[in-house]
């Protein structure tokens, strides 16, 4: 796992609630003192990916670890979502966190120790089981997250909230999920949120590099389909037709 995305999640709330160098010091001794911890959730939640609406063994793992922590936790959020309230020290805004929990219908096919071999049933198939979008990732670097902030409670102005997040990939068919049920069953609310981070892992991006934007991104995968109607001709005559083909092609 890459260390600068851990801190870096770690620093966007310690931005928000202190400038400090000391407390950004304290920060950065303490998420490097369970990186090993954090790169070993990482790889049991790999080993063991769930599929959308149906991470259960995951939620249970994160509801365990923050109930740990002394966080307040709330279960069964979106079907099997998992929402973490810590409360801070002194009086501030509620800034949320977010991880996404779920494994794609895909079959791992590399020689590692903690590879997946999950097996599950996807559109009525037989399919194997993978994080191949790294939210196995995610999930074990929030959970580092509150483990830090947890520790540093009395110096945290406002709330923290920590949301993890079922079904990113879509729920199956015929099912509601994901973050439209979580905003749906009022995640965002009791206590409202007024500012929220998510952060996703990038192959793409060199070794040391960060890069943000505000607002929404990667927030969905839209599909589009378009129709291409030919018409006949007689051989003698090609000018007369519409090929669906040539058109396609061109698309």
């Amino acid at each position: 796992m890459k260390r600068f995305y851990f801190v870096l999640l770690l620093s966007l709330p310690a931005a928000a609630f202190a400038q400090k160098n000391t407390l950004r010091a304290e920060v950065s001794k303490k998420a490097l003192s369970i990186e090993k911890k954090v790169i070993a959730w990482r790889r049991d939640l790999h080993e063991h990916p769930e599929l959308s609406n149906n991470e259960h063994r995951t939620a249970e793992i994160i509801a365990k670890h923050l109930t740990a922590l002394g966080i307040e936790v709330k279960t069964g959020v979106a079907k099997t979502g998992v929402v973490g309230i810590l409360k801070g020290g002194k009086p501030g805004p509620v800034v949320a966190l977010r991880a996404d929990m779920d494994g794609l219908p895909v079959t791992e096919r590399v020689d590692l120790p903690f590879a997946s071999k999950v097996k599950a049933t996807y559109n009525g198939q037989e399919v194997g089981v993978m994080h191949a979008c790294g939210h196995d990732s995610h999930v074990a670097i929030l959970m580092g997250v509150a483990e830090v902030l947890s520790a540093m409670k009395k110096d945290i102005p406002g709330t923290i909230k920590f949301i993890f997040q079922p079904a990113e990939e879509g729920p199956p068919p015929g099912e509601e999920g994901g973050a439209q049920l979580m905003v749906k069953e009022g995640v965002l609310e009791n206590p409202k949120v007024e500012a929220i981070f998510g952060l996703h892992i990038n192959s793409q991006t060199p070794v040391g590099e960060i890069t943000y934007r505000p607002g929404g991104i990667m927030a969905a995968v839209n599909d589009m389909q378009i129709v291409v109607n030919g018409r006949q001709a007689h051989g003698a005559n090609p000018w007369s037709s519409i090929d669906p083909i040539v058109i396609s092609h061109r698309l």
